[in-house]
């Protein structure tokens, strides 16, 4: 900042250092709440479980993608510092500090509270061969040989074999070895020149191979004799039981297993790739020899094992987790889901029948009724996959266009997409093919969607399209009319079930306008001059915000009331901060709720005393995006694809819409009351850059999540009720509409 524009701030420097929070300690800080979950005894045990279960995953993405990128800076001598003053190198070393505890609260959670309260309930899971019993052990030797052993891989290291390409998040088991006396070795050196000796192979790996079950279950009638108890023993430890039949004429010195991970960043040069698909299917597959960035082992490993995987796969020190407990918890979403356990767990929520939808009733008739509010996954998704379903064999429709950037497995909304090909309509579709993880997946989709007759574009050079927009143009009596669907979240009918979003069905003539330009964007480059409701990144969403922000100051600096109320996933943009700062030191309420990374700091003097910041981890991942604005009494409420980060704001393709229907927007402003009343899954961020749960004192005891479920049942009852005693529902008048 220059020093003329901190006198016209008071002098206050609101990009200092000081006022920020490193964004990768923010993620970790994620972590710990939901690992928080998981030590939580209030909560049921299958679900403390399961919450371990994410963490695991979660620290997994956090290494191959932001730890990589760190690392990347740091090898290419990148020292700027971040917005909190840490250059890449400071960030690695205290993020190192960081992971290294995480890691072990994981597994003392593991060993001293979940894995105990599991044999108590009748779930026993054997940590380590050795203590089978004989049954049993005579059990896994026959189930090795028969489903274990022809799908394995032994592969030893020596002068003819190198050392294997060890995949990234794969399980193996390194072994280090000695020729039994007199045995007749195929590898090492023959006898020549009356030499008795032969070339030793002290190394061998055998990885654990993802296409068998992790968990092993035993019989019932081989443990304890407890009719109620189910007995499970992890793979890895029943082929360290057996290593010694992949390697005959070897005895097995040490063995013990490891995991690595790689860095899985793709470097995709948009500008020289002649074809994107083929250029990211290429990229993906060099994921496998990415650097290896973290290497977990067993605790307890013997040192001449350790020393051989540091020097062939090149980690340092700071990058070895030794875990004393199974490597890799995944397996433990396994655990929680087995069948035969609800009162251990919270049953399965079935999402309701939408508040502003009948059921049967045809969905364009009830969309030109008046706008319809979606609130997944307390109300059903399936209305977004009928809007395209009903529109593929619609013989009014005349055109689909959609984006997708994730999807499920077997997708109904592909194959709704691929029937209206079939059927004669103009489907366009875009597939982001740079959606991290998904890149295959939507290689796929994409293929399918092509030879069904789709017209398939893979978005704008450099950036990501994460927007989620899907238009249906019909030709009705009045004309041409368009129909638009717009969302916080995925089209994927499956995380539907357990994300929190929210979407709107409309037909109104501004928004259908400004989402063919949006199309006409994306897949001719021509660019509108003006929106009429929409904003869209990356060249116009961030200065819509920081207007809005503004504007707020202005109302509290003219002696008016002024509040914003924002919901998102994270917030780390340093010029959306700024404003934010800026309109709290003029005197706006400021109340956000951001699920994961926020580089916000509360109650700095003179600067954040009007911001307050929340955290909701619950039964649902929380992933909405909304945005209130007071704007001196004439409330504002958007809801969009984008959170306020650099990534969002100017890298990717976003969209932001106005909900400007009353009963909807009633309907935010009581969402948003909820959560920000919640006392019992929210965490709040402290001026010392922890999060604590709400104080409760004179507060009743509110679970939002729970009271959204109790509210859409009680919702789909009464209209159910309404239905069965035929009772007249009185359409909108032409004025709502």
């Amino acid at each position: 900042m220059k020093t003329s524009d901190k006198k016209k701030t008071g002098g206050i420097d609101y990009r200092s250092p000081e006022y920020y929070i490193n964004r990768e300690l923010s993620w970790m800080k994620f972590d710990e709440r939901v690992l928080e979950e998981a030590r939580d005894k209030s909560l049921p045990l299958l679900e403390r479980v399961k919450m371990l279960g994410i963490t695991a995953s979660n620290l997994d993405e956090f290494f191959m993608v932001r730890v990589a990128s760190l690392k990347d800076m740091v090898h290419a001598g990148y020292n700027k510092r971040d917005i909190a003053g840490m250059t890449p190198k400071e960030q690695l070393s205290e993020l190192s500090t960081v992971t290294h505890e995480f890691t072990d609260m994981q597994y003392v959670t593991w060993r001293r509270s979940l894995l105990p309260l599991l044999n108590e309930n009748g779930i026993r899971i054997i940590s380590k061969h050795e203590e089978l019993s004989a049954k049993e052990g005579a059990y896994l030797d026959k189930y090795f040989e028969e489903e274990i052993f022809p799908v394995l891989t032994p592969m030893a290291v020596d002068s003819s074999r190198p050392f294997p390409l060890v995949r990234n998040k794969t399980l193996n088991i390194g072994a280090i070895m000695t020729p039994l006396e007199g045995a007749n070795l195929l590898s090492g050196e023959r006898e020549k020149d009356g030499d008795k000796k032969q070339a030793e192979t002290d190394f061998a790996l055998v990885q654990v191979p993802d296409v068998l079950p992790r968990l092993i279950p035993l019989p019932s009638d081989l443990g304890s004799g407890k009719e109620s108890e189910r007995t499970f023993i992890l793979l890895e430890e029943v082929i360290e039981r057996n290593l010694s039949r992949l390697f005959l004429n070897y005895r097995i010195e040490c063995a013990h297993p490891f995991r690595i991970m790689r860095n899985a960043d793709l470097a995709i040069d948009e500008d020289e790739a002649e074809d994107l698909l083929k250029e990211i299917e290429k990229q993906v597959k060099r994921r496998q020899w990415g650097e290896v960035i973290r290497l977990e082992v067993e605790e307890g490993i013997a040192p001449a094992l350790l020393h051989i995987l540091i020097e062939e796969l090149n980690v340092g020190e700071q990058d070895i987790y030794r875990i004393n407990g199974p490597l890799d918890l995944a397996f433990l979403s396994k655990i929680a889901s087995l069948p035969g356990y609800d009162a251990l767990r919270i049953l399965d929520w079935t999402p309701k029948q939408p508040k502003y939808m009948v059921k049967d009733q045809d969905i364009f008739t009830q969309i030109r009724k008046g706008d319809i509010l979606l609130q997944h996954p307390y109300e059903s998704f399936e209305p977004v996959v009928d809007f395209i379903r009903t529109a593929a064999d619609d013989r009014d429709t005349l055109a689909i266009k959609m984006t997708l950037y994730r999807v499920s497995g077997n997708s109904p909304i592909i194959a709704a997409l691929a029937r209206a090909a079939e059927n004669g309509k103009q489907v366009m579709v875009l597939v982001e093919l740079k959606a991290r993880f998904d890149e295959e997946h939507n290689i796929n989709w994409a293929r399918t969607l092509e030879k069904a007759g789709c017209h398939v574009i893979y978005g704008l050079v450099g950036l990501k399209t994460h927007s989620k927009i899907a238009l249906v143009v019909r030709r009705e009596e009045e004309g041409i009319r368009r129909y638009v669907h717009l969302g916080t979240g995925n089209y994927n009918d499956t995380t539907a079930r357990f994300y929190t979003d929210m979407g709107l069905l409309t037909c109104s003539e501004a928004i259908g306008e400004d989402a063919t330009a949006v199309f006409n964007m994306l897949s001719g480059y021509s660019e509108p001059v003006t929106w009429n409701k929409l904003s869209v990144a990356p060249l116009w969403l961030k200065d819509r915000f920081i207007y809005l922000i503004g504007r707020e100051e202005m109302h509290a600096k003219a002696g008016r009331e002024a509040k914003i109320t924002a919901k998102m996933n994270s917030l780390c943009d340093p010029d959306i901060i700024e404003a934010l700062y800026r309109a709290s030191a003029a005197g706006v309420k400021i109340d956000l709720i951001i699920r994961g990374i926020c580089s916000l700091k509360t109650g700095i003097p003179g600067i954040s005393e009007n911001i307050t910041v929340r955290s909701i981890v619950g039964f649902f991942l929380e992933h909405s995006r909304i945005f209130y604005f007071l704007n001196g009494g004439n409330e504002e409420y958007y809801l969009g694809s984008a959170d306020w980060m650099p990534r969002n704001l100017d890298r990717r393709v976003e969209i932001v819409f106005p909900v400007e229907r009353e009963e909807l927007r009633s309907d935010l402003r009581h969402f948003l009351s909820l959560e920000l009343s919640d006392t019992i899954k929210a965490h709040v961020l402290t001026p010392e850059g922890n999060y604590e749960k709400p104080d409760r004192r004179g507060k009743r005891a509110l679970n939002s999540q729970k009271e959204l479920c109790r509210e859409a049942s009680e919702n789909a009852r009464r209209r159910q009720q309404v239905l069965t005693d035929r009772v007249f529902i009185p359409e909108m008048s032409p004025s709502e509409e």
